[in-house]
């Protein structure tokens, strides 16, 4: 077959080749290809010329914009260590109610301060710092030693029950255990204070068993928790009226943790985190509360 035959259709020539009667035609590249084409080697030759490029031996084509990515990130580090000193020392010098009513500083405290919980609060308190068994709940205005910004600071500096001099100290005694008092008082005032905050242990409890429940508070919790059952954050004693427990309210929790006593525990941070961390931090916590239905 000649290859000067060409295809009476499309009056392209063919290339000679056929397969089982099907001809090969020669088909020309459509101009929009060789237009394509043409753009983007016309793009990369400006590209070359404008911006860095071709390797040369130990340096490289600077073009002549003087782009430097290099130097773009240096600058862009520059302005936000520059923006950084300037909000830091903000956060640093104004007082704990004068950056809570600085829309634009708390942006930065909830940003900041979600990054620093994560990676020195969030295994104890929890991802979200709703607390978990033997770790309290930090968005409740439940707080053993005072929720204010300036309480919540000094707890994350020095600690509780920390080995250190000035830190937080608290322990419940093991008022079974220790036999300081009978085992029949134990659950009867396990009854009383789980009464306190839920109605249907009153309803459920034996006749006259929260009354005795109740003398037998006064006579051994009150130095502590209060007349009221409210707590005392001079001494880190929890608040026994509310719904926030932090080692669990069910009966058989109660009851142990009268029988044998806790003693909790948190790290002082003063060595690990700097007064503007933790400063974030306490301001952080308290913008994660969630107001009371």
């Amino acid at each position: 077959m000649s290859v000067e035959e060409r295809d009476v259709l499309s009056g392209y020539a063919t290339t000679g080749h056929e397969w089982n009667g099907i001809k090969e035609l020669n088909t020309p590249v459509p101009k929009a290809v060789y237009i394509f084409l043409t753009a983007a080697v016309t793009f990369a030759l400006i590209g070359w010329i404008l911006w860095p490029a071709w390797p040369i031996g130990t340096t490289y084509t600077k073009g002549i914009l003087g782009v430097d990515q290099r130097t773009t990130v240096t600058k862009e580090l520059e302005r936000a260590a520059l923006d950084r000193q300037t909000w830091s020392k903000r956060i640093e010098t104004e007082s704990f109610a004068d950056i809570q009513r600085d829309g634009a500083l708390m942006n930065v405290v909830r940003e900041t301060g979600h990054r620093l919980f994560g990676d020195n609060c969030a295994a104890c308190h929890g991802v979200n710092a709703r607390g978990q068994m033997g770790f309290p709940n930090l968005t409740t205005n439940s707080w053993l030693w005072g929720g204010t910004p300036e309480a919540i600071a000094e707890t994350i500096r020095i600690g509780i029950n920390a080995p250190r001099p000035d830190t937080r100290t608290s322990q419940m005694q093991a008022w079974g255990r220790d036999q300081l008092i009978p085992r029949d008082d134990v659950e009867k005032v396990a009854t009383y204070v789980r009464s306190l905050s839920m109605p249907a242990v009153v309803a459920e409890a034996p006749h006259g068993m929260i009354e005795a429940g109740k003398a037998v508070f006064k006579a051994n919790c009150v130095p502590c928790h209060g007349e009221d059952a409210k707590g005392k954050t001079e001494v880190g004693a929890p608040d026994l009226t509310g719904a926030h427990w932090t080692y669990g309210s069910d009966a058989l929790t109660v009851y142990t943790t009268i029988w044998g006593g806790r003693q909790g525990h948190m790290p002082s941070w003063e060595s690990r985190l700097s007064p503007l961390e933790r400063k974030i931090l306490a301001l952080y916590v308290v913008d994660l509360r969630v107001p009371p239905p």
